[in-house]
């Protein structure tokens, strides 16, 4: 019998997307040693998974180097994604922010376990703030988390708030009353901020981008060193951020603005 893992889903299946996950968002091949060491899996485990993503055309191995990359058959299904790609739709209000305020620009999208780094446009400043796609930042730590559990419906951010918070630095909110009162401002304003609450030295603004349904279902990011974006951001840049999501959202059908209060708790 399978083994069910904590979040309801089947263990096996979870490793096997985990492998499938690590390998595609990786900027280079990985062997198995190195997909065991950072999933903290056995490499007999990992290379069962791989054999099985690999017989199914989901990745494919190096015969030179032996490593595993993303195979046809992954690449099949990120061809017949639909034509409104949230990526492809948010591309150039990103890009012009990026040149806007010089920093880099992140898309994020949520997860059950928090906000799923989908893309990044690099930043141009001399310090250069790398965020790798396929991240998941935690709810409770990046300003991307914060935005998109504040516009969330109620029964998700319970669920969220029920959950241990892991302190990351000596800024992480893992009070839960200073939690929702962040979120509580965060829907208020429009945008949230994450300073050193995640890394020391580095802080993020975003803003929520909206569906047709009024639903959140993305959050964009100004990401940079705490020199160039202080705890509290200059609210010329965070105007600059929150047009970017609105023309994100107009892409999207989203008829309006975000406005206090409007978003289902």
């Amino acid at each position: 019998m399978a083994e069910a893992g904590n979040e309801g889903g089947v263990r096996s299946v979870q490793h096997a997307l985990d492998v499938l996950e690590i390998v595609a968002f990786s900027a280079e091949e990985l062997g198995v040693t190195q997909i065991a060491d950072r999933l903290g899996m056995t490499k007999g485990s990992v290379h069962r998974h791989l054999t099985t993503l690999t017989d199914r055309g989901y990745l494919i191995q190096n015969p030179i180097t032996t490593r595993y990359a993303v195979g046809p058959k992954s690449r099949v299904l990120a061809r017949i994604a639909p034509e409104n790609d949230l990526v492809q739709l948010a591309e150039r209000p990103m890009r012009d922010l990026r040149d806007r305020v010089g920093q880099t620009v992140v898309l994020s999208t949520p997860t059950p376990r928090g906000a799923l780094v989908l893309c990044a446009q690099q930043g141009t400043s001399p310090i250069e703030i790398g965020v790798r796609p396929g991240s998941e930042l935690p709810f409770h730590t990046s300003a991307q988390g914060k935005v998109l559990l504040a516009f969330a419906r109620r029964p998700f951010q319970e669920r969220v708030l029920s959950r241990e918070m892991k302190r990351l630095t000596d800024h992480t909110i893992v009070d839960v009353t200073a939690l929702e009162a962040a979120l509580a401002a965060t829907q208020r304003l429009g945008y949230a901020s994450a300073p050193e609450e995640a890394l020391l030295g580095i802080n993020a603004v975003a803003s929520p981008v909206f569906d047709r349904d009024d639903a959140a279902v993305a959050a964009v990011a100004i990401v940079g060193s705490i020199q160039f974006l202080p705890a509290r951001p200059d609210p010329a840049m965070v105007a600059l951020l929150k047009e970017c999501c609105e023309q994100i959202s107009r892409r999207l059908g989203h008829g309006g603005t975000a406005q206090p209060g409007r978003y289902p708790r």
